[in-house]
């Protein structure tokens, strides 16, 4: 059996070749982490064969399996609304929501630390293909406020829910910028449930590169998911996920 840094330059080894890349493979597991991420971010969503997954989906299996939280674990901070600090592909949970782009494929930065990019390069190549035959089928980009579903893959979550928020300039929101932010929590809601799930983690939609500040973005996912609560008399479970303390803070006050 090949252990974690075999698979790795496997991996490397497979995509450099489809480039026709010559390139030497760094020795330490961290570099060569780097490189293989790197490389399988900037790969277009083309097919693969099965090989390849074979021994990309043992890598991530094993290297996801190391930081797992479980839902069960958690503790509501009111009613079934949740505040849980940390790296959302690590939860054991029904379904994560991504904070995506109109283009849907995925980040193709290598190595960029937005949460589009973590979630596809631990989910492996096959999020990337799933998404891509869902805008082959629509045929157009994804617009704001919407949400698709695709299974997980190698994650430890079930599936994960695609949604596109509004970017934000200068820190101006606009009435209909938070109605967007507002849909694009209500639309996920709504396909988790269509799809049975019964809880659902939130990344703060619409934070960083987006511009949506962090307060008012806070502010109108709670409204959000409380009156789709109230309006539904749904019994879905909601994570609020955040990263920074100072995200936390914002939820535990809002919360409160």
């Amino acid at each position: 059996m090949m252990t974690q840094t075999q698979r790795l330059h496997f991996l490397i080894s497979y995509m450099l070749q489809e480039q026709g890349i010559d390139k030497r493979i760094p020795e330490s597991f961290e570099e060569r982490y780097s490189m293989y991420r790197g490389l399988a971010n900037e790969r277009e969503a083309r097919p693969i064969s099965q090989e390849y997954l074979h021994v990309q989906d043992a890598f991530l299996q094993e290297e996801n399996a190391k930081n797992i939280t479980f839902f069960d674990d958690l503790e509501p901070v009111k009613d079934n609304l949740y505040i849980w600090q940390g790296d959302i592909t690590h939860l054991k949970i029904d379904g994560i929501v991504n904070a995506a782009n109109s283009e849907l494929l995925g980040c193709f930065i290598p190595n960029h630390n937005c949460i589009d990019n973590i979630i596809h390069t631990k989910a492996g190549l096959q999020l990337r293909l799933a998404c891509k035959k869902i805008m082959d089928e629509q045929k157009r980009k994804e617009a704001v406020g919407r949400a698709k579903v695709t299974k997980a893959y190698n994650l430890p979550s079930n599936y994960v829910i695609h949604t596109v928020g509004p970017v934000v300039k200068n820190n101006h929101v606009s009435l209909m910028k938070r109605e967007l932010l507002q849909k694009c929590y209500r639309a996920s809601l709504e396909k988790a449930e269509e799809y049975g799930m019964t809880e659902l983690a939130f990344c703060s939609i619409s934070t960083g590169v987006f511009g949506y500040p962090k307060k008012e973005a806070a502010t109108a996912a709670i409204e959000a998911v409380r009156d789709y609560i109230d309006e539904t008399q749904s019994e879905i479970k909601v994570v609020f996920n955040v990263f920074t303390d100072e995200d936390y803070d914002i939820y535990q006050e809002l919360l409160a």
